[in-house]
């Protein structure tokens, strides 16, 4: 699943027992097979945090190999391979970091 802060941070959670790593890989790092690394967090659970520009972007997990897709993001998107998973980030959220590091200055 994903969700977005009010500060523009996208988290994503996933949940897979007994793996030993599990990645975001999607358009927004090429499909690349190293992709944005998750951190165990407990219970099966995994979670990773970013920034992005407002905007539309597909992904799915890679657990230990096996790629899955987030049912619980934005929508999906059905391809040769599978269904991709899209992630919304509001144009709201676009220039947040900026906006908050203007406020700490003034």
């Amino acid at each position: 699943m994903t969700s977005i802060t009010q500060d523009g941070q996208v988290e994503f959670r996933f949940f897979r027992r007994d793996v030993r790593s599990v990645l975001v890989i999607g358009d927004f790092n090429g499909w690349g097979k190293s992709g944005l690394a998750m951190s165990p967090v407990g219970d099966g659970w995994w979670t990773a945090q970013v920034r992005f520009d407002a905007g539309e972007y597909r992904f799915r997990y890679v657990a230990d190999g096996a790629w899955f897709s987030d049912y619980a993001a934005h929508g999906l998107e059905m391809t040769k391979t599978g269904f991709n998973s899209i992630l919304n980030v509001p144009e709201r959220f676009a220039g947040a970091e900026q906006s908050a590091a203007s406020k700490r200055v003034a």
